[in-house]
Parts: C-alpha cells; sequence; structure tokens
C-alpha cells in the first residue's frame, strides 16, 4: 500500500529537542506534517520522533522519503 501524498514539497517546522511528536505517514492528515488520527483503517500508523535539538527541520508531505519524517528530495522525482 502506498501512502497518499500530500504535498509534493516539504514543510518547515520548529522542533523542539526531547519533545515526541507524530508524524503522518498515510498522507490523510489535516494537520500536516502530523497525525491527526486520519490514518485509521488505512493500515498506516504515525510515526513517532523526537529531535536531539531544538530549531527548524524539513519534514516530508508527500510520504516517499526513505528517511521519514525528514525530506530526502524524493518530492523532486515524482510525476
Amino acid at each position: 500500500m502506498t501512502a497518499h501524498v500530500a504535498a509534493k514539497c516539504p514543510i518547515m517546522v520548529d522542533l523542539e529537542a526531547g519533545k515526541d511528536y507524530w508524524y503522518c505517514t498515510c498522507g490523510l492528515s489535516l494537520a500536516q506534517p502530523f497525525c491527526d488520527g486520519h490514518h485509521k483503517g488505512t493500515g498506516f500508523s504515525p510515526l513517532k520522533f523526537s529531535v536531539e535539538k531544538t530549531g527548524p527541520a524539513w519534514l516530508c508531505q508527500c510520504k516517499q522519503t526513505a528517511n521519514q519524517p525528514f525530506c530526502d528530495g524524493t518530492h523532486k522525482t515524482l510525476g
């Protein structure tokens, strides 16, 4: 099963060190790039993550990255 492409560009978010975040892996969340529960019944689960340093990060919205939740540029190859 392939995730829905929420957007063909990453989104910059400010993250806080040590705080837990839940990244949307299905692409259906209305609170991109974070989970809002829309994955229920899809077979997808949110990805829990945290960062070591407070600051900006580019998170994937195409959901095709090999480095979830972070953008790896895969969106540039989508049609």
